[in-house]
């Protein structure tokens, strides 16, 4: 039983090394009046040169691979500064700047609320969106409360609610931030942006790309 269980684990950790020197050994050590018939030898040829192939093309995909990582991070650097509208991240207000939000409606909306909130949740404003056409919707916000008061920079967050045929549901908003850093997460390898406000989002869900 140990020799087949070691049997077992070298058959599974043997390379083309090992397979070449343990081919070699048995030709030099055959019966000169039983050798090797032609058949036998040539499909020990064949396994050795499917092996050859393999290990070659485990380095290529492992040579794409990195490659592929550096491109990819490369990609993430150029947007360093960049605006992107990106979920689930907070809208920063400096030096009275509009800022600007994005919502997806795949299906139109008879009517969409827009809330502005600060950091504590309370509601600042609260706008109203007529009809909107299937597809990406814009709004921007001046910063400003419902009594027409500029509020101090700072971070605040953006709701959106929409109405159609009489079903109302919210909807994730996109906010336009800058980006500030990209990063690799080591579990998922997928690029992570760092954008204002202290917000963290994947690189695949950017919805615009602006300046």
């Amino acid at each position: 039983i140990y020799a087949k269980a070691a049997s077992s684990k070298i058959s599974d950790t043997m390379g083309k090394s090992e397979f070449l020197t343990l081919f070699t050994t048995q030709l030099k050590n055959q019966n000169p009046l039983d050798p090797v018939k032609n058949e036998a030898f040539v499909a020990q040829l064949a396994q050795f040169s499917q092996l050859e192939a393999t290990t070659s093309m485990q380095n290529s995909m492992t040579d794409l691979v990195s490659a592929l990582k550096g491109d990819r991070m490369m990609t993430g650097a150029s947007l360093i500064g960049r605006q992107v509208a990106v979920p689930d991240v907070p809208a920063m207000l400096s030096a009275g700047q509009p800022v600007t939000g994005i919502i997806n409606l795949p299906n139109g909306a008879d009517s969409v609320k827009i809330d502005f909130l600060d950091e504590s949740g309370k509601v600042l404003r609260s706008d109203t969106l007529g009809s909107q056409k299937p597809g990406l919707a814009s709004f921007t916000w001046d910063g400003k409360d419902a009594a027409g008061i500029t509020m101090p920079d700072g971070k605040y967050f953006m709701a959106a609610t929409a109405v159609l045929a009489g079903q109302t549901s919210k909807l994730p908003v996109n906010t336009m931030t800058t980006v500030q850093s990209v990063s690799s997460d080591p579990t998922t390898q997928e690029l992570m942006l760092q954008v204002g406000g202290g917000g963290n989002a994947p690189i695949s869900s950017i919805v615009r790309v602006g300046f």
